[in-house]
């Protein structure tokens, strides 16, 4: 069953490439007394999600920033090196975008947004969604209803959503 608003986010560890090599991180802790908006895409360097969805985070982060969010993370099951490589090339580093593997899909799979698409080599990945998170807790999420759009779960979506969960 698909994560939904008022839920807690699962405590599970995703990856990422730090200074000295691959490196993991608690989402429990990472999500404890903050507020978080969390992005999740079918995979790096895939034509949506490089076009519109990441994008549209890096372009409205300073706009996430002032109304008090405290990080912006993307999640995607591939390896650590794509997320990394990815991160440089698409200026997500640049602009403070936190990017997480979930290599194994096992958040992915928690929350219930996982989907396989053989015929493209799709094999356990995320459905396009973005949520927003206070404390762990989900208050907002918008999941695309089609593949390869990003209508509402871009970042200006998100930013619209916020005004009615933070005033």
């Amino acid at each position: 069953m698909a994560i939904s608003v008022g839920d807690r986010l699962p405590d599970v560890q995703l990856a990422y490439m730090g200074a000295d090599g691959p490196e993991f991180v608690s989402l429990g802790e990472k999500l404890k007394g903050r507020r978080v908006v969390i992005f999740a895409l079918p995979g790096a360097f895939t034509p949506t999600c490089s076009s519109a969805h990441l994008p549209s985070f890096i372009r409205t982060k300073a706009q996430f920033d002032a109304k008090g969010v405290d990080e912006i993370i993307c999640i995607s099951v591939n390896d650590i090196h794509v997320m990394k490589l990815w991160a440089e090339m698409s200026g997500a580093d640049a602009a403070g975008i936190t990017m997480l593997a979930d290599p194994a899909a096992e958040y992915t799979k928690a929350v219930g947004m996982s989907f396989t698409a053989e015929a493209i080599g799709f094999i356990d990945r995320s459905v396009r969604y973005a949520l927003f998170a206070d404390d762990g807790v989900v208050k907002v999420i918008n999941v695309e209803e089609a593949r390869g759009v990003c209508e509402l779960s871009g970042g200006e979506t998100m930013l619209d959503d916020l005004e009615k969960v933070m005033a």
